[in-house]
């Protein structure tokens, strides 16, 4: 039998859900959070906390003004921003000027910032992670991973509890990044906007 002739017997004798070697592989992941909702937002928030990075929850009226004092208090003068960020983020950045991603910052630009602000495409409380797609109030990669401060919204209806449930919302065709805790050397703080 020649090699050929020898891979083909082996991967036909595989059957579908066994690795090469016939051993079943389990495949019995959670699908879906069995938390109730308001345990799969405290869950992401804890979840973030534990890598290292800061949270607030915040009433949408109060985003703002919280922002304002995220900032404030990393002393930012000035912060990149994408250019289709919602500007009632920015109304309370009283001594911090916002930048506007548009044309693109070149990548010593946003070295120089203060930090960046954006929005996100979703976020996992199972792991605390926050997906960002290039959506709205996202920008580009390139925006989130230079800066050495990334302050990042997420609304509460945008947290899923787990992986399984975030890879069926998110479009496969988008440029995601997944972000689970701030980066050596670079801080994370995530605000929870419960609406």
């Amino acid at each position: 039998m020649s090699a050929r002739e020898e891979i083909l017997r082996r991967v036909r004798a595989a059957a579908p859900g066994r690795d090469g070697c016939g051993v079943p592989v389990p495949r019995g992941y959670r699908r879906h959070s069995e938390l109730a909702r308001g345990d799969v937002i405290a869950r992401f928030g804890e979840r973030v906390a534990a890598g290292q990075a800061a949270v607030r929850h915040v009433a949408a009226d109060e985003l703002a003004v919280a922002m304002a004092a995220m900032l404030w208090a990393r002393e930012a003068k000035r912060v990149a921003v994408p250019a289709d960020l919602p500007r009632a983020w920015l109304t309370g950045l009283d001594g911090v000027r916002p930048l506007a991603d548009d044309p693109p910052l070149d990548p010593a630009a946003l070295a120089e910032m203060d930090g960046v602000v954006t929005g996100c495409a979703l976020a996992i409380a199972e792991t605390g992670t926050v997906v960002l797609d290039g959506g709205r109030g996202q920008g580009r990669r390139a925006l989130t991973l230079i800066p050495r401060h990334h302050l990042c919204v997420v609304h509460a209806d945008q947290i899923v509890g787990t992986v399984p449930e975030a890879v069926r919302r998110l479009d496969p065709y988008h440029p995601l990044s997944w972000i689970s805790g701030p980066p050596e050397g670079r801080t994370l703080e995530i605000l929870i906007v419960e609406d």
